[in-house]
């Protein structure tokens, strides 16, 4: 087995032992974040069982479909401009980084366009960081859920988040737990089925696991380190 295929199988190891000491039952789910990386590494992580993938980067996707195998899920992870929806429809699982109504009701148009509907998640920025997208007010992100929700052709599937970078994945608990209570409290009624929680990454994926995450976005923990061009 590769280095990545080690990696995976430890990570999913740590999910398993964490789903014993979940608060609430979740059936949490691994995200490989393979933005940056090369197709050859993603091949690899689809040899050990991967099926879900997580890119920030819609010319990235774009690029890997047609390298890799169908069955992949692909998930649209990073911010997204309403210029790039369009390259989209009909090519990814999940859209995860949806925080503006606009940029929804622009999801909404290129759906009914191409005769599809869309799954989303709302970014909700719960730690209120100002290096993030989204907001950290609850009530005009409740207003905002409630306004998507309302949209044809697009299904709100859950939230999402993006904890503060930290050494101590136990502070950033707090976050996790308040982005549950939140979807299973006030933005309930506008959140289709059950709700998706998609929160934790390489650092703090132990903990969003116990806090119920339906889908931890995992990348240099399988990957290792990236490298950026600059």
């Amino acid at each position: 087995m590769s280095v990545i295929g080690e990696n995976i199988k430890e990570v999913l190891a740590d999910i398993e032992e964490a789903k014993k000491g979940q608060r609430v039952s979740a059936d949490s789910k691994l995200i490989a974040v393979s933005k940056t990386k090369p197709v050859e590494d993603l091949r690899d992580a689809y040899e050990a069982g991967m099926r879900d993938f997580g890119e920030n980067k819609v010319q990235e996707i774009m690029d890997k479909i047609p390298a890799l195998p169908g069955d992949i899920r692909w998930h649209m992870i990073g911010h997204l401009q309403t210029n790039k929806v369009k390259y989209l429809m009909g090519k990814v699982y999940l859209i995860h980084s949806v925080d503006t109504l606009k940029l929804a009701e622009e999801i909404s148009k290129q759906s009914i366009k191409n005769n599809l509907t869309t799954d989303i998640l709302i970014e909700i920025n719960v730690a209120g960081e100002d290096s993030k997208f989204g907001t950290s007010d609850m009530d005009a992100n409740l207003e905002m859920i409630k306004a998507i929700s309302e949209l044809d052709n697009v299904r709100v599937r859950g939230l999402m988040t993006i904890a503060p970078m930290t050494n101590d994945a136990e502070s950033n608990r707090p976050y996790f737990r308040k982005l549950r209570e939140f979807a299973y409290g006030a933005a309930r009624p506008y959140i289709d089925g059950e709700p998706v929680l998609s929160m934790g990454m390489s650092g703090d994926y132990k903990v969003a696991v116990e806090e119920g995450a339906t889908y931890v976005r995992v990348g240099s923990k399988i990957f290792g380190q990236r490298y950026y061009n600059i």
